[in-house]
C-alpha cells in the first residue's frame, strides 16, 4: 500500500502477487478495494499494480474537469514510482479506456495489451454514455442499467439463472453505497471524461501484442465496439465470451484465456 505524488494529485495504489510486471486499470467507479477478487486472481500469475483512479477511492478529488489524457498521465505517473520503464497492462471498461489512451501515447511503455469490455470512442464507437443514467427516475435507471450488464437479463432470465441473479445484484448493491457528495463528484467527473474519449485514429500505434475481450452481450459496450478495436489495432487478437459486460465473471473460461495471454 503507497501513495505517488504524480501529475499533481495523490494516488494511491498497492502492489501484490508474483511473475510479469502488470499494470491493472480499472472500470468506471471501481476502486483497488472493490475489485480484490480480480486483482487476487491476476496476482497468482503477475506481479500486479493497481490504483485507485483520480476522483475515486483513496486518491485525490481534484477540481474538474479531467481528460482521459489525465488519467493516462496518473497512471504512467504510478509506473515511474513503482520504477517500471515498462510493464503489461490490462483495461476494464473504463480502465480498458485509460489503457488505450496510454498505450497511443506511450506504446514504448506497454510490452502487452489485454482491452476488456471496452470502447475505442468517438462519435459512432462509444460505450453507452452511463453519465445520463442518473437524470432518469429511479426505477427506470435500475432496468436500464440491468439491460446494460447483460441485454439478456430480464426477471424471466434472472429466475432460472441463479449465477447471473447473484451478479446483478451484487452490481446493484455496488451502485447503491453510501457515498459523501465529494465522493459522488468525482465519479460524475469520471463520467464526463469517459464521455470525451476517442482513440479510434489513433490505435495503429499501438505496437505491442494486443487481446482484445469483449462479451457477446454487453450493453455498455457491444461486440462491434471491440470488433473495431482489433480491427485497427495491428494483429490484435479477438476473442468474444458468453456473458455481457460482466462476462469474465460468467464464462469461466474469460480469466484463465486472459491470465495465459498476460503470463506467457
Amino acid at each position: 500500500m503507497a501513495t505517488a505524488h504524480v501529475n499533481g494529485i495523490d494516488v494511491y495504489y498497492e502492489r501484490s502477487g508474483h511473475g510479469p510486471r502488470l499494470l491493472f486499470c480499472n472500470g468506471s467507479g471501481a476502486t483497488v478495494e472493490t475489485s480484490r477478487f480480480l486483482v487476487d486472481v491476476l496476482g497468482e500469475g503477475c506481479d500486479v499494480v493497481v490504483h485507485d483512479q483520480r476522483g475515486l477511492g483513496r486518491t485525490s478529488i481534484p477540481p474538474g474537469p479531467y481528460t482521459m489524457a489525465d488519467y493516462a498521465t496518473d497512471a504512467l505517473g504510478v509506473l515511474d514510482a513503482v520504477g517500471w520503464e515498462a510493464c503489461r497492462v490490462v483495461g476494464v471498461s473504463f480502465g480498458g479506456m485509460v489503457a488505450q489512451e496510454l498505450a497511443v501515447t506511450a506504446p514504448e511503455r506497454v510490452e502487452k495489451l489485454a482491452l476488456v469490455c471496452t470502447s475505442p470512442g468517438g462519435r459512432e464507437l462509444s460505450s453507452y454514455p452511463l453519465h445520463e443514467l442518473e437524470s432518469l427516475p429511479a426505477e427506470r435507471r435500475a432496468e436500464v442499467a440491468l439491460s446494460l450488464l447483460d441485454t439478456r437479463f430480464s426477471p424471466e432470465w434472472l429466475a432460472e439463472h441463479p449465477g447471473d441473479r447473484m451478479l446483478a445484484a451484487e452490481m446493484a448493491k455496488r451502485r447503491e453505497g453510501d457515498k459523501s457528495d465529494e465522493q459522488l463528484r468525482g465519479e460524475r467527473e469520471q463520467l464526463l471524461a469517459r464521455s470525451h474519449h476517442d482513440v479510434t485514429d489513433r490505435l495503429h500505434r499501438v505496437a505491442c501484442p494486443t487481446l482484445v475481450a469483449g462479451g457477446r452481450y454487453d450493453g455498455i459496450a457491444p461486440p462491434a465496439n471491440s470488433e473495431a478495436i482489433a480491427a485497427r489495432i495491428p494483429g490484435a487478437e479477438l476473442r468474444f465470451y458468453e456473458g455481457g459486460h460482466a462476462f469474465f465473471a460468467q464464462d469461466a473460461s474469460a480469466i484463465a484465456d486472459l491470465i495465459a495471454f498476460l503470463t506467457t
